[in-house]
């Protein structure tokens, strides 16, 4: 099982968000039955393995083993990653593309967003597929900036730093070189105090 598929298929994406069905895959993070999902939903067994059926038709679910339950065997599924996510490309020529949109506009990374999680959600595959760690670099925190200006100041800084690095790491001509994509993002957070009307732009 992986921590995070990507699902690219529109009727994998039909499947996996239907509510029941969703409902289903959270409880097969650890393996079960037609007849455990059942009693922890509360709907019959054979709705159970009709929605089984189609989960594991669409590649969300697995077969693990059989085992004796009263009498008879019963089969036991467990869902193929911990989590999904949709892949933009899904969504075909409506799908965000970075290179259509203002590099300064809230969309520009949305769209940015949209290409990480399509770009290494098959990568993460691959690597899977040939049991293989697939090399990331993760950085999230919060800051709390004073002002627009200090917030302005600080971007400054880190787009200077990270071009300070880039050039200094940066090797085109390397025989065995491989190429890496680094994004480096800000947004404000949504909180309760926030106005939402305007959520950053406070006097100095």
């Amino acid at each position: 099982m992986i921590d995070v598929a990507v699902l690219t298929e529109s009727e994998a994406i039909r499947a996996a968000v239907d509510p029941v069905r969703a409902a289903v895959l959270a409880q097969l993070a650890e393996p079960g039955s037609a007849s455990s999902v059942a009693g922890h939903l509360g709907i019959s067994r054979q709705k159970a393995n009709y929605h089984l059926k189609i989960l594991e038709q669409h590649g969300l679910v697995e077969f693990v083993e059989e085992r004796p339950r009263r009498g008879l065997t019963e089969s036991v599924f467990r869902a193929t990653a911990q989590s999904y996510a949709l892949a933009p490309r899904a969504l075909g020529s409506c799908a965000p593309e970075p290179r259509r949109l203002d590099r300064l506009s809230s969309g520009y990374l949305v769209a940015l967003g949209a290409r990480l999680v399509e770009e290494v959600g098959d990568l993460a595959r691959r690597a899977a597929a040939v049991a293989k760690p697939l090399p990331t670099l993760s950085i999230d925190t919060e800051i709390t900036f004073a002002s627009p200006a200090d917030r302005a100041a600080f971007a400054d800084e880190v787009a200077a730093l990270v071009a300070g690095l880039a050039a200094r790491y940066h090797a085109e001509d390397a025989p065995n070189g491989r190429p890496h994509r680094l994004i480096v993002a800000s947004h404000p957070i949504d909180t309760t105090t926030t106005d939402p009307e305007d959520p950053d732009d406070r006097p100095t």
